[in-house]
C-alpha cells in the first residue's frame, strides 16, 4: 500500500471530502494540519511545487494535488492502482 500525506486546514470541505473518500477506499494517510502552522504550511507550498491551497495530497512523496484530481482518478479508476503502489 502507498504511503498517503494530505495536508489541511480545520475549515476546508474540500479537505474533509478527500478524507472521507481516502477513509472509504479503506486507506490509511497521514494528515497534517497546516491551520496555524505557518512553518508546515510553507513546506506543503514547497513540497507541492508553489501550489498553497489545502489539501495537498502526496501518494509516496508525489504530489498529486488537491481533492479535485483525487476525485478525478478515482472516477477514472486509477486511484486504485496509484494507492496500491502499482
Amino acid at each position: 500500500m502507498a504511503q498517503v500525506k494530505i495536508y489541511t486546514t480545520s475549515y476546508c470541505p474540500y479537505c474533509v471530502r478527500a478524507k472521507a473518500l481516502l477513509k472509504r477506499k479503506g486507506v490509511e494517510f497521514e494528515e497534517i494540519d497546516v491551520t496555524d502552522d505557518r512553518d508546515e504550511r510553507a513546506r506543503m507550498v514547497e513540497l507541492a511545487g508553489g501550489r498553497r491551497t489545502v489539501p495537498q495530497i502526496f501518494v509516496d512523496g508525489e504530489p498529486l494535488g488537491g481533492y479535485d484530481e483525487l476525485a478525478r482518478l478515482d472516477k477514472a479508476g486509477k486511484l486504485d492502482l496509484m494507492l496500491a503502489g502499482a
